[in-house]
């Protein structure tokens, strides 16, 4: 069950967040990816009650129930997260990021190294402007990208226009034919017949659609432009959980990635994809997360 809560911010903003697993558990902060927002992490309830470890989700500036922010950049992450911190009365804490949530982790890790512990990043994105071939990423995110630098204005149609499907609700009968339809991994189409994990990552993502589409295109703008940060110089502790399968972003981006962070530990899981990892996995990376 989703129990939002709001936190004014100094801002005068407010963030949206909720918590799962145990009350009194070990605190994690769970970055959703993108297109999605707090429920995804859904995904880590069932494990961190087994656990013992408290997940926090915020939704970011302008997804769902979060005040939409027009000009904010990456690294302005973690100042909401320290504030969410102090509100919860956390003073260190731990970050799993899924997906299109990595780079906020890195953002997180990096400006807020005496509070996070550590950080565990699955099916993580890697910087755009980074990467000299795109050839390692999902053809989308390709023609998303090109659009972005040669026509912007057809971006913001293209997303518009999947607003306006991707908000619609599917019956649970055409759930399996959605998943043909996207053409996803065999192992990910496997991993998403369970009704919690479709209702984690595709619900979440409808909920986001639907409340704010303007608010996921600044979203999906920041992963094309400069962090602000490098990765190099990030001194905390990264868990980096990567399934060889991974059709959105290569095992060998991941692999790029690993090799820039001074304290990586590379967790490459064979024969999983981009969501079958967290699926599958989701108790390994939470057991090993609160282990470091």
């Amino acid at each position: 069950m989703d129990d939002c809560r709001l936190l004014r911010l100094k801002s005068g903003d407010d963030l949206a967040f909720c918590e799962y697993g145990s009350d009194a558990g070990t605190p994690v902060f769970f970055f959703h990816g993108w297109p999605s927002s707090r429920t995804m992490a859904q995904l880590a309830d069932k494990s961190a009650r087994e656990l013992g470890v408290r997940i926090i989700s915020a939704d970011r500036p302008g997804i769902r129930d979060s005040s939409f922010q027009a000009n904010r950049r990456l690294i302005d992450w973690p100042d909401l997260v320290e504030q969410l911190a102090d509100h919860l009365r956390i003073d260190q804490f731990r970050v799993l990021a899924i997906s299109g949530g990595a780079p906020y982790a890195y953002a997180t890790a990096a400006k807020l190294p005496e509070r996070v512990r550590a950080v565990a990043i699955a099916s993580g994105a890697p910087p755009i402007v980074d990467l000299r071939d795109h050839s390692g990423l999902l053809a989308l995110y390709r023609y998303m990208i090109w659009l972005y630098r040669n026509a912007p204005f057809l971006l913001r149609i293209f997303f518009y226009t999947t607003g306006a499907l991707a908000s619609i609700r599917p019956p649970v009968r055409l759930r399996p034919l959605m998943l043909k339809v996207l053409r996803l991994q065999p192992c990910d189409s496997t991993a998403m017949e369970d009704t919690v994990a479709f209702e984690a990552c595709f619900e979440s993502q409808r909920h986001a659609w639907r409340a704010s589409v303007k608010g996921l295109i600044v979203d999906a703008e920041i992963f094309g432009e400069p962090w602000g940060f490098r990765l190099e110089d990030i001194d905390v502790p990264v868990r980096l959980w990567h399934g060889t399968k991974d059709s959105a972003f290569s095992i060998e981006i991941a692999k790029d990635i690993a090799q820039r962070l001074p304290k990586c530990q590379m967790c490459f899981v064979e024969e999983e994809g981009h969501y079958s990892l967290p699926i599958r996995h989701m108790r390994e990376i939470l057991a090993d997360l609160i282990a470091v």
